[in-house]
């Protein structure tokens, strides 16, 4: 046999070895599991959910490991106000505050009337969360909830809760489920409600029949 054979018998055998010593990656079609079909099973016969339907989101949705490094990080540390006021009390973040506040004077006067609840507190939150909707979450919320009920076993129960939860709204809201956008932990809006408290305490401040925290910031107020 010629060294440069045994070169290439060796360099073969390397690579399998290193292909073996990978860890298998999760498969992309969450329809190949039998928790996931089972999970479809119960949305069909407790909520009348087309089952045909449900396949097709669950094919599209995704695995996102950097959806379960996130939530694995840490608690974060104990911060005082100090340190909070120079991360969210920018000058530019004050500036978008007030043009907010001026834009949607009117629906912060009937909020404020008809809740009690000050337009500086909700400014607040709609600030702090996602700077007056410029950072609502970039990921899928179908891949982000379907990632944290099949793939975090700590909080499983949960997520998949909050993953049925999605489902209604979307249904309710004639949204398409697999479009809705939040963060990793399936947060989402100007005000980042996951699923069920958007269901819960979301209010149609329109009156088009509507709840749409996501694009109308009149809801969202």
């Amino acid at each position: 046999m010629s060294a440069r054979m045994t070169q290439q018998i060796g360099l073969l055998a390397f690579l399998a070895a290193l292909y073996i010593a990978l860890p298998a990656p999760l498969k992309a079609d969450y329809t190949d599991r039998p928790e996931v079909l089972a999970f479809i099973s119960e949305l069909t016969d407790a909520d009348g959910f087309d089952r045909a339907e449900l396949l097709e989101a669950f094919e599209e949705a995704s695995y996102k490991q950097s959806i379960i490094d996130a939530i694995s990080r840490p608690a974060e540390r104990v911060m005082t106000w100090a340190a909070y006021q120079d991360i969210f009390l920018t000058k530019a973040r004050v500036e978008q505050g007030k043009a907010f506040e001026e834009q949607y004077r009117d629906s912060f006067d009937r909020a404020e009337a008809k809740w009690g609840v000050d337009r500086w507190v909700i400014l607040a939150i709609l600030g702090v969360e996602t700077s007056y909707g410029r950072n609502k979450g970039r990921y899928r919320v179908i891949d982000a909830l379907t990632t944290l009920a099949f793939d975090y076993p700590p909080r499983s129960g949960f997520f998949r809760k909050e993953l049925r939860e999605l489902f209604l709204l979307a249904r309710e809201q004639q949204k398409p489920v697999t479009g809705l956008l939040g963060s990793y932990a399936g947060a989402m809006g100007y005000g980042q409600f996951i699923p069920s408290s958007y269901r819960a305490y979301a209010v149609d401040f329109t009156d088009d029949d509507f709840i749409d925290i996501w694009d109308e910031p009149v809801d969202a107020i």
